[in-house]
């Protein structure tokens, strides 16, 4: 049975057995990977990443009370929320739901009472954008109730604006226009200061492997606000309104002027925009060797400059780039935990995540997993009555 399938009766199946009646609705939210392009999305740069085979499932049913209702399966956990006073007291997957529903509102976009039911399999703290496809899980739920016509950016922007202003993690908006505007068999390339979309090819013979090193993030209480902070005034200082703007030759003729890590991580930021784009034209040649080359130097970046790898990162990039039909290997993600994205050669799929999971049970105590992915469609209504 096809997996999106299985994946729309276990959400229904579910729903029916909590609620005792069955939904009328079920969206569904692909995680995604980020392939190169880490920390350049709230420095106004580049990103290239592809929308994956994993996904958060929403099936859900209207009602007339003021009130929304959801519950998380898998957590066994169930948060309700007023409509019409929201209250900060959330925290946690109910934070992300409850900034949802109040940056709809706040979009002028009509909220109505309903009962939900999450369920998925997006790992969580993994780098793979579990808060974003919960997130758009949500705004494709309210947005279908509403009658609202559905424009995926318009969308991202306003989860964005929820994960900024409602939960507290000043993030970059890659991640919210990924899970939106995801295209099967394609990565996406996106300008994150105009969030023009370009819909990269994904050349034959690649496969895609998230390899989860089993340690885990929480973002608000890392130090990605103060990476954000080091970017913030390294731009104050080249007088310009972010990053994207440093050209190489400005760097090299003012980088001087900066203490050494606001300008290691200026290095990282403006090196990091000029290998987004590389990776992209190299993806588009069908170029896989120049891809994998240009991930491992994201990796080293990532790791020197803006430091915000970890022993566990460290040694599954190691073991990827070891074993057999491997292009290249980075962490993925916001960094200091969760998982490493491998580009290999789709023959060799089988032994080289035999050959890493192997390696890297041999030198951690930590338990890895391997998810071989392909490129999806965005946020979509998945079923409906």
């Amino acid at each position: 049975m096809d997996a999106c399938v299985v994946s729309v009766n276990a959400a229904l199946s579910a729903f029916r057995a909590h609620f005792r009646r069955w939904p009328t609705l079920v969206v569904r939210a692909p995680g995604r990977v980020n392939l190169i392009g880490e920390h350049t999305d709230y420095n106004d740069g580049f990103v290239l990443p592809v929308t994956i085979n994993r996904a958060i499932w929403l099936a859900v049913r209207r009602h007339t009370a003021p009130k929304v209702t959801v519950r998380a399966h898998d957590l066994d956990q169930e948060i309700t929320v007023d409509i019409t006073a929201f209250e900060r007291r959330a925290a946690g997957w109910a934070a992300y739901v409850q900034g949802v529903l109040w940056a709809m509102g706040k979009a002028g976009i009509p909220l109505c009472g309903w009962d939900g039911l999450l369920t998925g399999d997006v790992p969580r703290g993994a780098g793979l954008a579990s808060s974003a496809a919960l997130e758009m899980a949500v705004a494709r739920a309210v947005a279908a109730l509403a009658g609202h016509n559905w424009d995926p950016l318009e969308m991202a922007q306003t989860a964005w604006r929820a994960e900024n202003e409602w939960v507290g993690v000043s993030c970059g908006v890659m991640d919210q226009v990924a899970v939106a505007c995801g295209r099967a068999g394609h990565a996406i390339l996106l300008d994150c200061r105009s969030l023009r979309v370009e819909h990269v090819p994904w050349p034959a013979g690649a496969a895609i492997v998230v390899l989860d090193t089993g340690t885990r993030r929480e973002l608000v209480e890392s130090a990605y606000n103060e990476r954000r902070a080091q970017c913030e005034a390294a731009a104050i200082s080249f007088g310009v309104r972010a990053l994207r703007d440093v050209t190489p030759e400005m760097f090299a003729e003012r980088a001087h002027t900066l203490d050494d890590v606001v300008r290691r991580r200026a290095r990282h930021v403006i090196t990091e925009n000029a290998r987004v784009l590389a990776a992209a034209e190299a993806l588009r040649a069908g170029n896989l060797v120049r891809v994998g080359e240009l991930m491992v130097a994201s990796h080293a970046s990532l790791q020197d400059d803006f430091q915000v790898s970890s022993p566990a990162l460290d040694a599954m990039v190691t073991c990827a780039l070891e074993a057999p039909g491997c292009y290249g290997a980075r962490l993925t993600g916001a960094g200091f935990g969760g998982c490493v994205v491998a580009l290999v050669a789709e023959e060799k799929t089988a032994t080289f995540t035999e050959h890493v999971l192997r390696c890297y049970r041999a030198h951690t105590s930590l338990v890895p997993r391997a998810y071989t992915c392909r490129a999806v469609n965005g946020a979509s209504v998945a079923w409906l009555i």
